[in-house]
């Protein structure tokens, strides 16, 4: 059954957040969701944040979402995929302009975000661990499979701790490892019974 759910989007007015809708349509009986950080997934995780600047790189010689490429070619193969930003960035540009920040095949695929529950407070959000961020959504959502790409594994539960891919501040989706994990989930969740090795000769 294919459902057009309306999101709404977090957004900066001035000293306050406003919200505005965003609509999708999702299929609700074979929802497979993957939870996107941006930071030590996509790029480099030493990321300074300044009010007047915005946001750098530390580190010499990174830019931003340059593993970005790598995500896209992981889930090609897999169009029913779609994604729920778990970073960040959604409360501190708002929605729409951090899915804005996505390539066109990855943008197509976000449907919303963990911060965009209508009775959601910024505050009672900043407070939970990232691991119950995500859980909360899941519980709203109701997937029929997920993972989570994210360097921050506080506060996941023993029991749902197998659900996330963590990744580390400097390597993100670089890391050939992390790579072939997702493989190997994405494999599982689709049951297209694949073989998750790259083919011989080439590099994970």
């Amino acid at each position: 059954m294919a459902l057009l759910v309306a999101q709404p989007s977090y957004c900066r007015q001035g000293p306050k957040w406003g919200i505005l809708p965003t609509f999708f349509t999702v299929n609700a009986a074979t929802m497979n969701i993957c939870y996107l950080d941006y930071e030590a997934v996509l790029h480099d995780g030493n990321v300074l944040r300044n009010r007047t600047r915005g946001m750098s790189i530390v580190t010499p010689g990174r830019t931003f979402f340059e593993w970005m490429p790598l995500l896209e070619e992981l889930l090609a193969p897999y169009p029913a995929l779609k994604i729920v930003l778990s970073t960040t960035w959604v409360r501190e540009v708002g929605f729409d302009k951090a899915r804005q920040e996505l390539s066109a095949p990855l943008r197509e695929r976000v449907i919303g975000a963990t911060f965009l529950h209508p009775n959601m407070h910024r505050g009672e959000f900043d407070a939970m661990p990232r691991g119950m961020q995500i859980l909360g959504d899941v519980s709203r959502r109701n997937p029929s499979a997920w993972f989570a790409l994210d360097d921050d594994d506080f506060g996941w539960p023993a029991r749902q701790r197998a659900h996330l891919i963590q990744t580390t501040d400097a390597r993100g989706l670089s890391d050939p490892a992390v790579r072939q994990q997702v493989r190997e989930r994405l494999a599982t969740m689709f049951g297209d019974g694949k073989s998750c090795r790259p083919p011989e000769g080439q590099q994970p």
